[in-house]
């Protein structure tokens, strides 16, 4: 085993910025067409396709999906999810079958029929790591243990994992994934089909906490890098000096980080798509226990390591979470650690089950560049208990009802989230309300399991409710379009404004409230809301509804 030296991955790093800098057949696309491109400002990010921020409607298919024979069946779910993307593997095994020969008449399928379709295309590429094991890697990497070693657990047994410390492993990675970017930048350099790339999937270990091989053993023993201390504010020292009982799982994830840093970057140096990460998410409450390597993979870019991989892999543009946790308490809490001023809020995967369609208003809500929920095709397999039991189109229907109301909207709502202000919520499990502020005007409160008229304390039986509530479905978004001006949509939910309590002596009211919709990204108005529609506040039910609401106040 060869030994990846940290020193050769800021060498590798420095190089191909410098590539990027000065590439001039990258520079001649971006004039005609711009490259889809990550924008960051103020806290703020917007993914940018065909030169205006973009919203990420997604829809993941299942790993084994990826052929041309079933793609009919990954097509219809798509369609019916009224998806704008879809994620979908490129596996090694699939382009390099035999090593220095490449074969990409899968990939080049795919992109002609999401052209047909007109949904552009995010790549997973199941390379060293997916899932934390080499399963999709081609048959003369994975069974090759001595040219390719795999991770040493402490006790001196084999993992399935690789280890991240060979660079014969490394090496064919970076070669077969730089023949991947070259390829779409052939045959996609001007369409722009495929709009973003996750190199590795779900990486990490499971059964170890890391590599004990001796060559990560030495660098183990080694110094931590200087420019991960300035990062972190530590004094030098190795790891286990500097990070104690933390040491085994930092240093794991610096060493994946570091392999990911460097296939990232020849990609980027031959064709700079915008990249991103998954992980599988460890607990987050860190009160709670929570073992690397027993309950969740350790080194994947978990939110206790977000730092170690943003100093470690550059050359990824963001971190996201795998969520296949629907208690409401959870989600949200893994929402907070990866909406980050330095790190944008997108959902790389969600569970399938209906609950899990109310967090599209938290994510897009929040400022999120997108939402993908995992397993949408109809080829018969359900991950269940991760996902929905019985999976096909009806499975699809609360997903889809939510993508219908940003869907006919999805660029602005991406500019507005960009430029503007944006909020949003999702129903909670006990079904609590929320409360929202606006800034220094306004305030607001969302409600669930509300007819829309009325009060609660109206009904003569309390549970006299909305049939179906039982199961939390709800959540609004809003986006601010002036002082006093909101783009507002919602399901299954309850609305109210009221003036700040900085504001004295002045209750809201509705100056105006429009339904309608964006035509060619203009605001068509179909009907005004009042009376009955606005007494008792804004009640969202699961028709798709788009407001425009402008308020104001009266003295009282």
């Amino acid at each position: 085993m060869t030994v990846v030296s940290l020193q050769r991955v800021r060498c590798a790093t420095l190089v191909a910025a410098a590539i990027l800098a000065c590439a001039p057949a990258a520079h001649a696309v971006a004039a005609t067409n711009p490259m889809p491109h990550l924008l960051q400002k103020d806290g703020k990010f917007a993914l940018m396709v065909d030169g205006a921020p973009y919203l990420i409607l997604g829809g993941q298919a299942n790993n084994s999906s990826n052929y041309p024979e079933v793609l009919p069946q990954v097509w219809a779910a798509i369609h019916d999810l009224k998806a704008n993307t879809l994620a979908m593997p490129v596996a090694w095994e699939q382009i390099e079958p035999v090593e220095g020969k490449f074969d990409f008449r899968w990939v080049d399928e795919l992109i002609s029929q999401a052209r047909q379709r007109d949904v552009r295309l995010c790549l997973l590429w199941f390379g060293t790591w997916k899932n934390t094991n080499p399963n999709y890697a081609p048959a003369w990497v994975k069974l090759d243990n001595k040219r390719f070693p795999r991770l040493i657990k402490k006790d001196g047994s084999t993992s399935n994992a690789l280890s991240p410390h060979a660079k014969t492993t490394l090496d064919a990675d970076i070669k077969a994934y730089s023949a991947l970017m070259k390829h779409l930048k052939d045959v996609d350099g001007k369409r722009h089909t495929v709009i973003l790339m996750q190199p590795e999937n779900e990486s990490g270990v499971f059964g170890s906490v890391r590599d004990y091989s001796p060559a990560a053993n030495t660098l183990f023993a080694q110094p931590v890098p200087q420019v991960l201390l300035e990062r972190l504010n530590k004094q030098p020292g190795t790891w286990q000096e500097v990070f104690g009982a933390d040491a085994d799982e930092f240093f794991h994830a610096w060493s994946i980080a570091s392999y990911i840093e460097q296939v990232a970057a020849a990609g980027k140096a031959i064709y700079p798509l915008p990249t991103y990460l998954n992980a599988s998410p460890r607990e987050p409450d860190p009160k709670k226990k929570s073992v690397p390597g027993l309950f969740y993979g350790s080194g994947g870019a978990t939110w206790n390591v977000i730092d170690i991989y943003k100093v470690a892999a550059p050359h990824i543009d963001f971190l996201s979470p795998d969520m296949y946790m629907p208690e409401s308490d959870i989600y949200e809490a893994q929402v907070r650690h990866y909406r980050r001023p330095d790190n944008a809020l997108y959902i790389a995967e969600s569970g399938s089950k209906d609950v899990y369609a109310r967090y599209i208003f938290t994510i897009l809500g929040q400022g999120g560049i997108g939402f993908d929920p995992f397993g949408f095709d109809y080829t018969g397999y359900s991950n269940y208990p991760l996902g929905a039991k019985d999976w096909g189109p009806e499975a699809v229907k609360p997903f889809s009802r939510v993508y219908s109301l940003f869907g006919p909207m999805a660029r602005e709502w991406a500019r507005l989230s960009f430029e503007s202000d944006v909020y949003g919520v999702s129903e909670p499990d006990d079904h609590s309300s929320q409360e929202i502020d606006l800034g220094s005007a306004w305030a607001a409160k969302v409600s669930y399991r509300q007819w829309q008229m009325g009060e609660t304390y109206w009904l003569r039986k309390k549970d006299d409710l909305p049939k179906g509530s039982e199961v939390p479905s709800g959540g609004v978004a809003l986006a601010k379009l002036g002082d006093n001006e909101y783009l507002v949509t919602g399901q299954n939910a309850r609305l109210t404004f009221s003036a700040n309590k900085a504001i004295k002596d002045r209750a809201a009211i509705f100056e105006r409230v429009e339904e309608g919709r964006f035509v060619n990204g203009k605001w068509v108005m179909s009907r005004v809301w009042n009376g009955d529609q606005t007494d008792y506040g804004l009640n969202f039910t699961d028709r798709p509804v788009v407001l425009k609401v402008k308020l104001g106040t009266y003295i009282f």
